[in-house]
């Protein structure tokens, strides 16, 4: 079987991260790929040698996402197949992808979305949704960097940092979902938009972060249906089919499950949490590029 080459893009210093998508390599060794590691920032190589570009980790994207699009868009133009589309990609790197599924039906964490911040838009937020605590976060982010869960006290104390953090950036202003702190927060991924597997990460005591990276617990767990079919109804709403995908949900104040982010550019697939999420990768990804390559001029 002759090789197929796959440029995995990353970051320049992934030290600190909790990564393993490299266990998705030997499976797509076996049908035939030959994987090769790339800082997305590094020096462009030319991206015709290769049959597929994975946008892997590269988890700093938001430092510089005009650069990051520009490098997608560079790949898109060549002969590599992206994964996942480019389309997805511009869609989903602004959270407000998320008012757009709104529209389509999908129960989202309810959200105030703001192009920078200016006086009196916190105190809009907690008096909009009644409520001692709300998330900020920037509608362009990872790893809950620069979010913040304000009291109103605790926003006063903040207020100059805010509004240097915030000053010309778009931002979403939310209720806290109290319910994170005991159940945390859900996870179900799909490939090709085929449910694969589940997890689900409670923050540390006092914490609200659910990233590995702040000492959140992670475990794997069979989906309760209803949350299983709130996951593949989202998952309908999107178009052209992703690759691969990691739909987060939170438990509402209702008791319905609530979308709070879906990932589709660089999510962690958690594919230590489960023996066959690894291979169900690489049957998604080498399926896809083979039913793009037909569309791609040679």
């Amino acid at each position: 079987m002759g090789h197929k080459r796959c440029a995995y893009l990353t970051m320049e210093n992934s030290d600190g991260w909790s990564i393993d998508a490299d266990l998705g390599f030997p499976p797509m060794e076996e049908m035939g790929w030959q994987v090769e590691p790339i800082a997305w920032r590094t020096t462009a190589p030319d991206w015709n040698q290769y049959d597929a570009v994975y946008i892997g980790v590269p988890w700093d994207y938001p430092e510089d996402p005009e650069h990051f699009m520009s490098v997608l868009e560079t790949i898109d133009q060549s002969r590599a197949i992206l994964a996942n589309d480019l389309e997805l990609v511009r869609w989903s790197l602004a959270k407000t992808y998320l008012r757009d599924l709104e529209a389509k039906g999908a129960a989202i964490v309810s959200s105030l979305w703001f192009d920078g911040m200016a006086p009196g838009i916190v105190e809009q937020a907690f008096d909009k949704y009644r409520t001692d605590q709300i998330i900020i976060k920037p509608v362009v982010s990872t790893n809950a960097t620069d979010t913040f869960l304000l009291t109103r006290d605790r926003a006063r104390e903040l207020e100059g940092r805010l509004a240097s953090t915030f000053r010309q950036r778009p931002f979403v202003a939310q209720p806290f979902i109290e319910s994170i702190q005991s159940d945390g927060e859900f996870s179900l991924f799909y490939f090709n938009s085929e449910f694969s597997h589940a997890t689900r990460k409670v923050p540390r005591p006092e914490d609200f972060r659910v990233q590995e990276e702040y000492g959140a617990d992670l475990m794997s767990i069979v989906p309760e249906p209803s949350l299983l079919e709130t996951g593949n109804s989202v998952m309908r709403l999107v178009k052209p089919m992703p690759v691969y995908a990691r739909a987060d949900f939170v438990r509402g104040p209702d008791g319905r499950f609530l979308l709070m982010e879906l990932e589709l550019i660089e999510p962690s697939m958690y594919l230590r949490m489960d023996a066959d999420a690894p291979r169900r990768f690489a049957e998604a990804f080498d399926g896809y590029v083979a039913k793009k390559a037909g569309d791609k001029p040679a």
